[in-house]
């Protein structure tokens, strides 16, 4: 059988970096000796996040649209040519089977490129409102894979599957970890705890609401474990130091998150499609406070998704300042209002989206395992 040669493209964020990462990751399992290669964005994330994950990456000069007025968007489109050149030469000296597109700018020249080609082509759609790069790639892509019910008034109905988001996969057995989790990061075991995760960069109303509420929750003897970013963390580093002996601690960045859910007994967390999707794989109950300023504010949307359900707490990033701490405390305080929300975020989670995803890719090459 001839090798199966795939071409992923997303980045510009983690959220489409780490949905391509995994799918890849599930190919090579099913088939070892599969070529994988990816596409993105110069000078974005995926340039150093794909490598540092094993694959190579070919970089072409695609730029998103500026919402305000500016000069770059005179530059767009001889961009989008040169990128459109540059891809239609990257498929036909790969010569793929398949195209997968997980979302950012990079993904929209590629996939146009191969279904010009008559190359099959998957898209993966993360949030529960649809990115302006797959809704116009949804007309000619064979398939669609979503995370979120609903997604037939974005998509052709007839090719949207439902397959939630890929996850990293040291997250699926985290009750395993708890006293590793409560070593790494020196916690209390008797004590409750409560862990925020504003994203990679950090999240400037949660970080000020915490940074406020620190004494409330020494007061009422909760551990916190912040993940601030590197923006706020020399700022959060001065106001922990006060409150080190009751194991309230900043950190800029957490790596082991597999660690970080194992000890939670509640989060505070940003909106974005991968927490969600962690989130309710781990069955930790959640306060979310979406960023507002996400592109057709998608961070909303996605934790209306939760709310709707019962199944996820959301306090508006406008409100955070007056609000998030004081309901955070109540809630890793509440052990019937935590376990109704794990019952209702378990109904919500999909444990094999990775290994879904890359049957149909599979399917779609018509190659057989």
């Amino acid at each position: 059988m001839k090798q199966l040669k795939v071409i992923l493209s997303g980045g510009g964020t983690g959220g489409h970096i780490f949905p391509a990462v995994a799918i890849a990751n599930e190919i090579k399992r099913l088939v070892p000796d599969s070529e994988i290669l990816f596409v993105g964005a110069l000078g974005k994330m995926e340039m150093e996040k794909v490598p540092a994950a094993g694959y190579k990456i070919i970089g072409i000069p695609i730029a998103g649209l500026q919402r305000k007025f500016t000069f770059s968007n005179f530059k767009l489109p001889f961009l989008i040519i040169r990128s459109l050149l540059k891809t239609r030469k990257i498929i036909n000296e790969f010569k793929p089977d398949v195209v997968v597109g997980t979302g950012g700018y990079a993904s929209g020249p590629l996939l146009r490129a191969a279904v010009s080609k008559g190359i099959p082509a998957l898209i993966q759609e993360q949030n529960s409102y649809a990115g302006i790069t797959n809704k116009i790639l949804s007309k000619k892509v064979n398939k669609i894979c979503v995370a979120y019910e609903g997604m037939e008034k974005f998509f052709p109905k007839e090719k949207i599957l439902l397959t939630g988001n890929p996850v990293r996969q040291d997250i699926k057995n985290i009750n395993e970890k708890r006293n590793e989790a409560i070593s790494f990061f020196k916690l209390d075991p008797t004590k409750k705890t409560v862990l925020v995760i504003g994203g990679s960069l950090g999240a400037k109303a949660i970080n000020e609401a915490i940074g406020q509420g620190l004494k409330q929750f020494a007061d009422n003897n909760i551990q916190l474990v912040w993940q601030t970013g590197k923006i706020y963390f020399e700022t959060a580093k001065k106001q922990t130091a006060d409150f080190a002996e009751k194991n309230i601690t900043a950190i800029d960045f957490i790596a082991r998150m597999d660690l970080a859910y194992a000890f939670a007994d509640t989060v505070v967390s940003r909106a974005g499609a991968g927490a969600i999707s962690e989130l309710c794989i781990v069955q930790k109950p959640c306060i979310l406070v979406p960023l507002p300023t996400a592109a057709e504010d998608h961070q909303t949307k996605n934790a209306m998704a939760l709310v709707n359900k019962n199944a996820a707490i959301l306090i508006k990033d406008s409100e955070a300042s007056k609000k998030l701490v004081e309901r955070a405390i109540q809630l890793v305080n509440d052990a019937n209002e935590q376990e109704q929300l794990k019952i209702n975020m378990k109904q919500l989670a999909f444990l094999n989206s990775a290994n879904v995803i890359a049957n149909e890719v599979l399917k779609l090459a018509n190659y057989k395992i």
